[in-house]
Parts: C-alpha cells; sequence; structure tokens
C-alpha cells in the first residue's frame, strides 16, 4: 500500500555551535517547518571554548516540542530522525553513559597550541599523512583528549567512551553508543584506507582504543527513539535515528557538492573551500573529511572570509553603515581596484609555517577612496581562496568542475561574480540556504529506502537556484592579479615575526 501524502518526511536536528535548529522536511528537500533555540558558548579564558553537553539535549527537546506543537503522530508524518552537529567538540563518558565534565572543548578551542606544536617539532615531514589524511592543528579531538588526559586526571580516570556533540544526542535519544565516518575522519585517529581507527596515531598520541566508539555510515539506523526520550521530546517511541555525520560535510550534501568534480566555498566568519575527491589529498596544507559515501572533501579554511568585511565595516566606518553599503561602494570600483590589493589574513592562517600571518593592503596611489579599499577587501578573499583551490587542483590532479557556494557570503551577487571570475569557475548558489537541515534529508531518503543511492537522494532534494558565470574581462585581468597578490604573499612571510616582536 502506498505511504500517504503527509509521510515520508525528516526531523533533521542540526547541533550547531550557536543554536539548535529542528526542521521538518519532505521528501522532495522542501523545509515545512524550522524552529531553533539559542545555547551560550563559554569562554573561561582566552583561546578556550566549551559548552555543555545538557544544553544542546534541553535544545534538542524545545525545538522538537516546537516543531511537534499542535500536530499528532499521523500528522507529522516523520519517517525518519537525522542529525548533524559541531565537529570535534569531545564529550567524556563514564561507565553509566553520564559526561564526566559538565563543559567540554570545542571545536574553536586553542587550548591543545603547545600539543600541536610538540607533534610538529616532533614529526616536520608530516610522514603520518597517510596514517590520518589530515596534518595536526588544535581543532581535533586526538589533541583535546591528549589535554583531557594530562590536564583533569580525575575526569580522565572515570571517562570510559568519548563522543561528539551529535552522538551525544543520539545517545540521549536512542541509547545506542557510535560515531560516524564524517566525524572519524577529522579526528586526527582514523585510518583513511581502512575507514577505521588507527592503531598509528593512537599508539603515536598515548590514547585508548577502547575509548573510542564503532564508526559507522552517516545514513545507517543507530537505534530508535526509547520510551524515556519520547516523553522528553514528544516523539514517538520507535522512530529510526540515523548514526548522521558533522554539520560541514552534511551540509556539503545539502548543497549538493558530493561527488569528484565539485568544489565549495562556504562563506560565514571564516571561508571553507572544498574540493570533492575519490581519495585524500596528502598535503601539509590541506585538511580531508569523509563525505556521507566513499568520497572525501580536501578542504582549506580561511579564517577571515565574511569576517573581513566585518573589519571593514568597524575600521572604515566606526560600524555606521550597512553591508549592503559596503558592496554597493565596492561596486562603483573597477575590477582589480586599480591595482589594489588586500591580503586578508587578519587572524592568521589555520595551517602552514606562517599561522602568524598578517593582513595588509597593498598598492594604494593617491587616487585611491574607500570603494576601491572595500572592493579590494572582497577581491583579496577570493584571491587567497584561489590560491588554495590552485594546490587541492594540483595535488589531486583533477581541475573543479563547479564551485558550489554557501553561507552568509553567498547572498552577496557582487562577490559570486568576482569569486567567479577570480577563479574561472562557475558558481552554483543552493535554493535552500539550510544546507545541513536538507543534506540530513537527503541521508534519511538513502536510510529508508526512498533513494538507491546518495547521487538519487540529492537530486531528489537539492536545487539550484542560480548560476553565476566568470567574466571574461574580469578573468583576464584577475588572473594578472593573481601573480602579483602570490609575489606580496611570499614576500611578506619573513617580516611576520618582527611584526609580532613589535606588537608585543
Amino acid at each position: 500500500m502506498a505511504a500517504p501524502l503527509n509521510q515520508g518526511r525528516t526531523l533533521a536536528i542540526d547541533v550547531g555551535t550557536g543554536s539548535v535548529r529542528a526542521g521538518l522536511v519532505d521528501r522532495t528537500g522542501r523545509i515545512l517547518r524550522i524552529e531553533s533555540r539559542e545555547h551560550e558558548q563559554i569562554v573561561p579564558q582566552h583561546g578556550w571554548s566549551e559548552q555543555r553537553p545538557e544544553d544542546w539535549w534541553a535544545g534538542v527537546v524545545a525545538v522538537v516540542r516546537r516543531l511537534l506543537d499542535g500536530m499528532d503522530a499521523e500528522g507529522h508524518g516523520i519517517e525518519a530522525v537525522c542529525i548533524c552537529g559541531q565537529m570535534h567538540g569531545t564529550v567524556l563518558l563514564d561507565d553509566d553513559l553520564r559526561p564526566v565534565r559538565e563543559t567540554v572543548p570545542l571545536w574553536n578551542d586553542k587550548r591543545t597550541l603547545a600539543l600541536v606544536q610538540v607533534y610538529e617539532r616532533d614529526d616536520p615531514d608530516c610522514r603520518t599523512l597517510a596514517d590520518c589524511a589530515n596534518p595536526p592543528t588544535p581543532a581535533w579531538p586526538g589533541f583535546k583528549l591528549q589535554w583531557l588526559r594530562d590536564n583533569d586526571p580525575p575526569a580522565w580516570r572515570r571517562a570510559r567512551l568519548v563522543l561528539m556533540p551529535k552522538d551525544y544526542v543520539n545517545l540521549r535519544l536512542t541509547g545506542a553508543v557510535a560515531t560516524d565516518r564524517t566525524e572519524a575522519s577529522c579526528s586526527f585517529l582514523m585510518d583513511p584506507v581502512r575507514n577505521d581507527w588507527s592503531d598509528v596515531m593512537i599508539a603515536r598520541l598515548g590514547l585508548d582504543r577502547a575509548m573510542l566508539p564503532t564508526i559507522r555510515m552517516p545514513h545507517e539506523i543507530v537505534g530508535r527513539i526509547t520510551d524515556a526520550a519520547s516523553r522528553e521530546t514528544g516523539l514517538p517511541a520507535g522512530l529510526p535515528v540515523l548514526v548522521g555525520g558533522g554539520d560541514y560535510p552534511v551540509a556539503l550534501i545539502g548543497s549538493g557538492a558530493h561527488r569528484p568534480g565539485l568544489g565549495s566555498d562556504v562563506t560565514g566568519t571564516s571561508c571553507i573551500v572544498t574540493q570533492i575527491v575519490a581519495r585524500p589529498i596528502l598535503h601539509p596544507e590541506i585538511c580531508n573529511v569523509a563525505v556521507a559515501d566513499a568520497a572525501w572533501g580536501a578542504f582549506v579554511l580561511l579564517e577571515s572570509g565574511g569576517d573581513a568585511m566585518r573589519w571593514a565595516r568597524r575600521a572604515l566606518h566606526e560600524n555606521a553603515v550597512s553591508y549592503d553599503t559596503l558592496v554597493a561602494r565596492a561596486a562603483e570600483a573597477p575590477a582589480g581596484a586599480d591595482g589594489l590589493l588586500f591580503l586578508p589574513y587578519l587572524a592568521g592562517e589555520r595551517l602552514g609555517a606562517y599561522r602568524n600571518a598578517r593582513a595588509q593592503f597593498f598598492g594604494i596611489s593617491a587616487g585611491h577612496g574607500l570603494a576601491h579599499l572595500h572592493r579590494a577587501v572582497m577581491e583579496g578573499v577570493a584571491f587567497s581562496v584561489a590560491r588554495h583551490l590552485r594546490i587541492m587542483e594540483a595535488a589531486s590532479g583533477h581541475p573543479i568542475e563547479r564551485v558550489i557556494a554557501s553561507g552568509g557570503g553567498a547572498k552577496t551577487r557582487l562577490w559570486l561574480e568576482i569569486k567567479a571570475s577570480i577563479y574561472g569557475i562557475p558558481i552554483l548558489v543552493p535554493e535552500e540556504a539550510e544546507c545541513g537541515v536538507v543534506g540530513c534529508a537527503a541521508l534519511a531518503l538513502l536510510a529508508t529506502g526512498r533513494a538507491a543511492n546518495l547521487d538519487e537522494a540529492v537530486s531528489m532534494t537539492v536545487r539550484h537556484a542560480a548560476e553565476v558565470a566568470p567574466n571574461p574581462a574580469w578573468t583576464e585581468r584577475y588572473s594578472r592579479m593573481l601573480e602579483v597578490f602570490d609575489s606580496v604573499y611570499r614576500n611578506s612571510q619573513s617580516q611576520y615575526a618582527r611584526l609580532d616582536e613589535l606588537a608585543g
């Protein structure tokens, strides 16, 4: 018998850094209703960032109850629950599967920097890239576990298991314990060939494999809503819950960037640029995340994406004008800003030898004004991303056919035109901005058998609203400017340490 028309919906939950969002999504990827609740980020001291797992759970309960308000079990038509979540938040659990610490360090917590520096000193040539597919960075849970072991012995002695944020919510919903391939791939502890925990990396960091959960695929069913979770959330007991995945790789799926040949540009505060590849790109300036099926996302994160425009608004206008005004002023300047360049390293760089990189304008003359400065800022972010795209294409041996843009930066047409022309690649914009929620719905179609494979699930749920083509005249000018940008970038590196001394 065919399912009623109101059936086949997914409850998609996104446990982000700033909020929990829950969306009711139909089988075509249309978001029928969405609710959100903010939660606090705790900063005990400079460079630290924490949250309470109990706050994530309270947020899930609140948004799900609001979403279901006024609908009975038949009315909401939910067929499966899928969660994506902020990555790398390291939750230690005891024998009773309860957190041993009230708060956990998040993805943007930098307290492990000294441990990373020791690792880099001992492995200057990144010889372990093949064992984990990633260069060392403070974000990875492997280093967070080292820090917790060394700095919180009482909690460490009680700890029996480690989970990531969405895994913890799955535990509360189903009582089941697992993580997924996307999360594990960015732990610094997974073997990228076997898709299982790496004995080499676990031994290298002095950790205990017994604490690591089973790695499963995101579209598998991890468990079902328990009676206790049903009473708290209002969801029917027995409803299947997927393993789910990290918010970033699931959003790649929900944007349509899921197969080799495609790229992704997610510009929010930062800018994360990704090339979808068949296997990880092993390079000291490139990170790799597993996507839901066999593919990988090779990615580089630019610390200042949208934050570069935020800085310009504050520094040049004391926040007295809108972002629309900044874009309008930038549009008054010609492509290339009459030879003015901006290097956007306001917060340094995530990887490489020059994490202390600085931002700068280069080429200012008496003829330049505010319009040129604002256009140079937008172009500078794109030049920096283009540099990383070229590194990834050279390392993979494959060109990128299309870039799919999402995040706040995808709403600015001029920026998309600048990026397409600097990248020399057409840019697609998803119709639905909540790509993580749509990605959860695509995984649920795969889990419930409504889609035969991930390609079919994406084609059923993802639509693109626009394609922005490169402007040939701009592309020709930008290609020459990119050479100068690279030269200024390289020649400035010798001065960063001296600037640090002066600033100190």
